[in-house]
C-alpha cells in the first residue's frame, strides 16, 4: 500500500511554496484592514443545516458531511466560508446595528474539484460588508477584490459584471417551481444549452425565450441587448439600471464586460455579482456578489456584499520568497549559548543547531555563532 498517496485533487504545501502563500494571505488581510475589515475565523466544521442555505444545491452537493458522534445531528466540513461570516453577523455580533466588515482566509473542502486541474482543497480569502444596501459597498468591495489581485501581482484584470435579480425576476414572473428554478440554475451555471431548452420547454411566454436568451447576453453590449430583447419587468429594469451605474463608478481604463447569466458560485446570491479575469487564467481569479438576508436563518437578515479567492489558484504567479539565511550553532556549543540564542531568536533571527555537522549551504546558514573574546559573537560562516 502506497501510503504516501494523497487523495486526487488533494495537495501538499511545500516550503518554499508555502512561503509565498503566506506572505500573500499575510498582505491582503493587511490589505483588508486598511479598509476597516475585521479578522475572524470561523471553525473548519460545524453542523450541517448552518453551512447550507435551504434549496442551495450547488453548495449542498459541494459539502462533506458526517454523523456526530456527540450529538447525533449532521456535521458538514465547509465549502464556503461566506456563510459561517453571515452567521457570525447575524448571531456573535448582532449588538451592531451599523455596518459590519469582516475578512477571513482558511481553508475549505469540496467533495468535487470545480475544474480537473482545481484544489478541493481552496485556501478562500475574502471579505464582507454587512449593513449597507446601497452601491457604494458593491463598489467598495469591488475596488478592493481588483486591489488584493493587484498586489498579489496580477495584471491586465477584467471585471465581468452580472446580477442575479434578471434570473430571480423571470423566475418568479413565470411561476417556476423551486425545484425548477434550481435545475435551471445548475443548467445557467454550467452553460448547458440543451439543458437549459428542455427544462423551459413548459415555461410560458415571454419567460421561456427570455431564459433561452439570457445565456447569450454577453458581452460589453450586454446591457442594450437585454433591455431590448428581456421582458420589461421593473427588477430586470432596477438590475440593468444597477449595473451600468456601478460600471460608470469604476476607475478610466478598468476592463469591464457583462455576462448575465453568470450565475456561478451558489443560490445564496441575491443581486449584482463580479467576477475578476486575468490573462492566463481560463476561469475567474476571484469572486463575489451580493446577498442579502443570508442571515435571516441566524437571527438577523442584513444587506450584504463580498467577495473570496483561492489563494492557491495563485501560486504560480506569487513573488518567490527565498528562506531567511540563518545563523548556525554546533551543537556542542548549544547548551552554553543557549541565552544568546534566545536574545538572537528575540530579535527575529533564524538560529539553527548544527547537529550532524552539515555545510552552511545544506543549513542555508551565512553566519555563525562562535564564542570569542570572552563572548558569544556573530560571525560569517566558515567553510566546512
Amino acid at each position: 500500500m502506497r501510503n504516501w498517496l494523497l487523495p486526487e485533487n488533494i495537495a501538499d504545501i511545500l516550503p518554499a511554496t508555502a512561503r509565498q502563500v503566506e506572505t500573500a494571505k499575510t498582505a491582503m488581510l493587511a490589505r483588508f484592514r486598511t479598509y476597516g475589515y475585521e479578522l475572524v475565523s470561523p471553525p473548519l466544521i460545524e453542523y450541517a443545516d448552518s453551512l447550507i442555505t435551504e434549496g442551495d444545491t450547488a453548495l449542498a452537493r459541494k459539502t462533506f458531511k458526517v454523523d456526530d458522534q456527540m450529538s447525533g445531528r449532521q456535521l458538514g466540513v465547509r465549502a464556503d466560508i461566506t456563510p459561517q461570516v453571515a452567521r457570525i453577523d447575524a448571531h456573535l455580533l448582532s449588538e451592531r446595528s451599523g455596518t459590519t466588515r469582516l475578512c477571513y482566509a482558511g481553508s475549505v473542502l469540496h467533495t468535487l474539484p470545480e475544474s480537473v486541474m482545481r484544489s478541493r482543497e481552496p485556501l478562500q480569502v475574502g471579505a464582507e460588508l454587512y449593513g449597507c444596501a446601497d452601491l457604494a459597498a458593491d463598489q467598495e468591495v469591488i475596488e478592493l477584490m481588483l486591489a488584493a489581485l493587484r498586489g498579489a501581482g496580477l495584471s491586465a484584470l477584467t471585471l465581468d459584471l452580472g446580477h442575479a435579480g434578471v434570473f430571480r425576476a423571470l423566475a418568479e414572473a413565470a411561476q417556476l417551481s423551486t425545484e425548477l428554478t434550481s435545475e435551471l440554475f445548475n443548467a445557467l451555471q454550467s452553460k448547458d444549452s440543451a439543458g437549459i431548452q428542455d427544462l423551459v420547454q413548459t415555461v410560458p411566454e415571454p419567460y421561456r425565450t427570455a431564459l433561452l436568451t439570457l445565456p447569450t447576453l454577453y458581452g460589453a453590449d450586454a446591457l442594450q441587448r437585454a433591455q431590448r430583447d428581456l421582458p420589461d419587468l421593473p427588477p430586470i429594469r432596477q438590475a440593468l439600471a444597477d449595473l451600468a451605474a456601478v460600471a460608470a463608478a469604476l476607475p478610466a481604463g478598468t476592463q469591464v464586460s457583462y455576462d448575465l447569466a453568470e450565475l456561478r458560485g451558489t443560490l445564496y446570491h441575491t443581486g449584482l455579482l463580479f467576477a475578476a479575469y486575468a490573462e492566463g487564467w481560463s476561469d475567474a481569479v476571484a469572486r463575489g456578489g451580493r446577498y442579502d438576508d443570508v442571515g435571516r436563518k441566524f437571527g438577523r437578515a442584513r444587506p450584504a456584499t463580498g467577495f473570496s479567492l483561492d489563494l492557491r489558484d495563485l501560486i504560480r504567479i506569487l513573488p518567490q520568497n527565498p528562506a531567511a539565511l540563518a545563523i548556525r550553532v554546533a551543537a556542542p556549543h548549544a547548551a552554553a549559548s543557549r541565552e544568546a540564542v534566545a536574545a538572537l531568536r528575540q530579535a527575529g533571527e533564524v538560529v539553527i543547531v548544527d547537529y550532524l555537522n552539515e555545510s552552511p549551504a545544506a543549513l542555508q546558514c551565512d553566519r555563525e555563532l562562535i564564542w570569542q573574546a570572552d563572548a558569544w559573537c556573530v560571525v560569517p560562516c566558515s567553510p566546512n
